[in-house]
């Protein structure tokens, strides 16, 4: 494992707080089961990939993100067409689908996840653009990979952070993958995600971090009371209007680089 690659200090037991009033575990069971239904939808779709209509994608998006038991707030838009970067931070798995709310896209995923039995081939299928993080010599070619996909006119979704943060704080943009915009000439949409909970500003539950499985993080959404996922699509960044990708990512951010950042497990 590489020294270079991103890290979080966020652990389920340092950030993720009780929700509150959970839902009854019958609710939370069939809120499972209508996602577990929509995955396997989504599954036999997908050899359709690129030529199911963007709104039949975003609509399966939002009923996989509702059937999990958590409502949508969307505020702005981002460009119906042509190549364009989106950006946002990443809290958790739910985040893939809710940037698909926004436009369809291809995502960047690592590698591992080729390997996977199933989901890798499944991912491979719908344009799934790879990066193997720890080889820094393979960046290069990842990024000329962004970069052509944006030249042809598609929309690229990463998460710059490089991990998941638990919400409350969040770490900086990578800026290898602002070189992609850069170098095609693409603008870049940049995305803040955050979730709140029922009487709270911010809500932990959505949280997938550090050590956490993926059915503890299932569950703990399921069982989640009033969790509302809100999506800010923040304005638009012309191609063209910073020259570095430092001055790039740092544009991109959800909240300027200089702002102080405390994480929980430190204060």
């Amino acid at each position: 494992m590489s020294a270079w690659l991103p890290t979080a200090p966020c652990t389920p037991d340092a950030c993720l707080e009780p929700a509150g009033p959970a839902v009854a575990v019958p609710r939370a069971v069939l809120r499972l089961a209508a996602l577990t239904a929509l995955v396997l939808a989504g599954i036999a779709l997908s050899p359709l990939g690129g030529r199911l209509p963007a709104a039949w994608v975003r609509r399966w998006c939002r009923a996989v993100v509702r059937a999990a038991g958590v409502r949508i707030r969307l505020t702005g838009s981002a460009p119906a067409d042509g190549g364009v970067l989106l950006v946002a931070n990443h809290i958790s798995w739910l985040d893939i689908p809710l940037l698909a709310v926004v436009r369809p896209a291809r995502m960047l995923a690592k590698s591992e996840i080729r390997r996977w039995p199933v989901a890798g081939r499944l991912a491979a299928r719908a344009g799934v653009l790879f990066i193997e993080r720890d080889r820094l010599r393979a960046l290069p070619g990842t990024v000329a990979r962004i970069g052509a996909a944006l030249r042809a006119g598609a929309a690229v979704a990463v998460f710059p952070e490089g991990s998941t943060w638990c919400g409350r704080t969040g770490g900086h943009f990578r800026r290898a993958v602002f070189q992609a915009a850069l170098d095609a000439g693409a603008p870049v949409q940049p995305v803040r995600l955050s979730y709140r909970g029922a009487g709270t500003t911010d809500a932990t539950a959505a949280a997938f971090v550090g050590e956490d499985t993926l059915f503890a993080s299932l569950w703990r959404v399921a069982t989640a009371r009033g969790l509302v996922a809100e999506v800010e699509v923040r304005p638009l960044i012309p191609a063209g209007r910073h020259h570095d990708r430092r001055a790039l990512a740092r544009a991109a951010e959800p909240q300027p680089a200089s702002a102080p950042r405390r994480h929980p497990a430190r204060a």
